[in-house]
């Protein structure tokens, strides 16, 4: 059986489409602080806001 109530069925959408949309549609801002895209400059920038808005980061273990 193929169906599926309406509004449940279709494609998923692409996560940093859903970030793109996000951020053009409403100002909010998801980003990893490790996102290969991103200088060290700008990571340690985005670890900070981080860190003042909701505290310490957790601690990953290698």
């Amino acid at each position: 059986m193929n169906w599926c109530p309406r509004g449940y069925g279709g494609e998923r959408r692409d996560p940093e489409q859903v970030k793109r949309e996000g951020w053009r549609q409403m100002g909010v801002l998801a980003v990893c602080a490790s996102d290969h895209r991103l200088n060290w400059v700008e990571k340690e920038f985005i670890r900070q806001i981080g860190e003042k808005l909701y505290g310490g980061s957790p601690k990953v273990e290698d």
